[in-house]
């Protein structure tokens, strides 16, 4: 027996014109620079011990561009909770990711979300602050990737998944991480059978 559907998600522009409704009923930009995981720089906040602070950089892994609108996709296709996440602005501009898991299920209004059960969205503007990008290659190598509290952006898209589906139309298996590891392992020791 099938299982009925909880949510109905929209087209991506639909869900983007109300991202963007939100953005501007809260006066902040609804132009989007759009990032993911690669792009966060968590850094120790020397001034909070124990605690950090949150940057960006496009400079070192650079989204290609509709990253945004193939990731919505990839994320649309599962039956977590999708979120419109903003961490703040830059240079006149909303930076923005689109993130999805169970995590954000029980998140509302108390935790800044704003719900779209239909849809099985939620939206959350965050607060108006300005994000620095980071420029500076070493503290971009040098930020925390472990030892960090978990966090709701631990569950954005990653750049390497943008990549696979471009590369494959998909995002691979775990598996099929392995096999192709393996495959290029056994090229580099056997060399090329061309």
């Amino acid at each position: 027996m099938d299982a009925k559907a909880r949510f109905e998600r929209p087209g991506f522009e639909t869900a983007l014109g109300a991202w963007k409704s939100v953005l501007a009923d809260r006066k902040f930009p609804d132009e989007c620079l759009w990032i993911f995981e690669e792009n966060l720089c968590f850094e120790k906040a020397p001034e909070a011990p124990g605690g950090f602070r949150l940057g960006f950089q496009t400079r070192f892994t650079p989204p290609p561009p509709q990253a945004e609108r193939l990731a919505y996709d990839y994320f649309a296709e599962l039956d977590q909770r999708l979120v419109f996440y903003r961490l703040g602005t830059h240079a006149s501009r909303s930076v923005c990711l689109l993130l999805c898991d169970e995590w954000f299920e029980a998140k509302g209004e108390a935790e800044g979300f704003i719900r779209r059960d239909e849809w099985g969205i939620s939206f959350r503007p965050g607060a108006a602050e300005t994000i620095e990008e980071i420029t500076d290659e070493q503290r971009w190598k040098n930020r925390l990737l472990r030892n960090r509290p978990l966090h709701d952006l631990d569950f954005s898209m990653t750049l390497r998944a943008v990549h696979e589906a471009l590369a494959h139309g998909r995002v691979l298996t775990s598996y099929e991480h392995y096999a192709l590891r393996l495959l290029h392992l056994w090229r580099r020791v056997f060399g090329s059978a061309d």
